[in-house]
């Protein structure tokens, strides 16, 4: 389970640097859109108009894969500790009351 959980980071965070990316595109392509946008013709702004949509596009459809991909793992750690939790109850009920214990401690020092 842990190195499943450790082998789809790497997806994750490849989604996140392509995601960036996409982003730091599409806004370079903005700014030069602007620049450009005083001495263009109605065509050729027209087409970088559509190319901006196309990768503001791509960059939807990658933080869109990227919010799926952590729901997915949220879920599959939620489903990890509630197995551990019914298979193993003493235990954490054990290390709840000795990081309470610990807890309790600490702010009576203060």
């Amino acid at each position: 389970m842990t190195t499943e959980l450790i082998a789809s980071h790497g997806t994750v965070q490849g989604s996140k640097e392509n995601l960036v990316k996409d982003l730091k595109s599409v806004v370079g392509d903005a700014d030069d859109l602007l620049k450009a946008a005083v001495n263009s013709t109605a065509e050729e702004f027209a087409t970088a108009r559509t190319n901006i949509e196309a990768k503001l596009g791509a960059a939807k459809t990658r933080l869109n894969d990227a919010r799926s991909a952590v729901v997915r793992k949220a879920g599959s750690a939620a489903d990890a500790t509630n197995q551990y939790v019914r298979e193993n109850p003493w235990k954490v009920v054990a290390g709840a009351t000795v990081v309470g214990l610990l807890t309790a401690l600490l702010l009576r020092r203060r």
